[in-house]
């Protein structure tokens, strides 16, 4: 009898608490002149990076970084449609990194109150080393889980053991040629302030999935 030949997917998924956060904020300001926009957009900007980088040098913000100032213009119509004077819009971005989400939750609703600043939203994620080694573990259970599926099958038609010939990322053997994702993070977002006097943020876990595609034999 000849040897039986067997490939499938090894998926491996699991979830992890989030490990830092990435609050987006916009320095944003309207007005009637392109001066005063800047000037006024160049102020606020600067506050704020005077605050992050105190945030910074005690440890509660990793890291963070910013974009550069942009004006454009635009003339709206009032609701008769006639053509209004000119309006100019600044904006400055801004990524500040958070380990303490205590004081994300906090700087998040203060800096939200403030004139001329929109909060973009929150990033949950893992850090890059975890994130490397739970890439590594999350891998070999993949594999692991290559193996019961192919020696399911092997089962399934009276075959013996199974023995891997060829381990690739997904998409990468050439009976498959379907792309799906090999890595797949879920980050969630963080939900709208409730009733109460204090913002407190929360995020779900973070999910990570690996995949692998195998080859076996059975005899």
């Amino acid at each position: 009898m000849a040897p039986l030949e067997i490939v499938v997917r090894g998926r491996a998924y699991r979830r992890y608490r989030p490990e830092r956060a990435i609050l987006h904020l916009t320095v944003h300001i309207e007005g009637d002149t392109r001066e005063a926009v800047h000037r006024d957009s160049v102020a606020v900007h600067a506050a704020l990076v005077e605050e992050i980088t105190a945030l910074a040098a005690a440890g509660t913000v990793t890291t963070w970084s910013s974009d550069s100032i942009r004006v454009t213009s635009h003339r709206p119509y009032d609701r008769d449609g006639e053509q209004r004077e000119t309006v100019y819009i600044s904006r400055i971005g801004l990524d500040v990194e958070f380990g303490d989400f205590e004081a994300l939750s906090e700087h998040t609703e203060r800096w939200g109150a403030l004139d001329g600043v929109d909060i973009g939203g929150v990033h949950w994620d893992v850090t890059d080393d975890n994130r490397r080694t739970y890439e590594r573990d999350l891998r070999r259970a993949a594999v692991d889980d290559a193996v019961a599926k192919a020696q399911a099958y092997a089962d399934a038609v009276g075959r013996g053991a199974v023995a891997a010939t060829q381990l690739a990322d997904p998409g990468m053997l050439a009976e498959r040629h379907d792309a799906p994702m090999a890595l797949r993070a879920v980050p969630a977002g963080a939900p709208p302030p409730g009733g109460g006097p204090s913002l407190e943020l929360r995020s779900d876990d973070i999910e990570i999935g690996m995949s692998v595609d195998a080859r076996f034999v059975a005899d």
